[in-house]
């Protein structure tokens, strides 16, 4: 049954790309430039990384590390891995480190942001190297934890956090 939810979620996330970006019910906020089009779509599953630290207040509290994730393409096969930076690295050896300029709250409470980012820096020649936006959308999971278990005696302790999202990279139709 979960090998069904995955390859129709799959087929859906393949459709909504097909249809063009105007379908995916972007959020105005997190649109990519009119001058790109989504050239790949792929779904994460990972860990965001938090590590627990005191503040310059001396109150502690998780802070955000990195992203630890497989994207996998509407077969399920993987694709590429997103890591610190942030940064994403396709099986093709392309690479494309991004920033977020924009960030908008997740429908669901439980969820992280989405997110569009713009890139930094690229390397290799691949399919990322074309990348100039990506968007973060349908996040599941990956908040920190509780924030009453970030104390003194956990300072420098990692906490790893499952999540999933829908990752769209964008490239200038030109």
């Amino acid at each position: 049954m979960n090998r069904l939810m995955q390859v129709a979620g799959a087929i859906g996330m393949l459709l909504a790309v097909r249809q063009g970006p105007a379908r995916l019910e972007v959020p105005e906020s997190l649109k990519a430039p009119a001058d790109e089009e989504v050239i790949l779509a792929a779904h994460a599953t990972g860990v965001q990384i938090y590590v627990c630290q005191a503040g310059a207040d001396q109150e502690f509290r998780w802070v955000f590390q990195a992203p630890e994730a497989d994207l996998t393409d509407v077969t399920g096969k993987k694709i590429a891995h997103h890591f610190a930076g942030p940064t994403w690295k396709h099986r093709d050896g392309s690479e494309v480190q991004d920033k977020v300029v924009a960030k908008q709250d997740a429908p669901r409470p439980d969820a992280i942001p989405w997110l569009l980012l713009t890139a930094a820096s690229h390397t290799g020649e691949g399919i990322l190297s074309r990348v100039t936006s990506i968007q973060r959308m349908h996040t599941g999971g990956g908040l920190p934890p509780n924030a009453n278990t970030c104390a003194a005696s956990r300072n420098g302790k990692e906490s790893r956090s499952a999540y999933s999202a829908d990752y769209y990279f964008y490239a200038s139709k030109h």
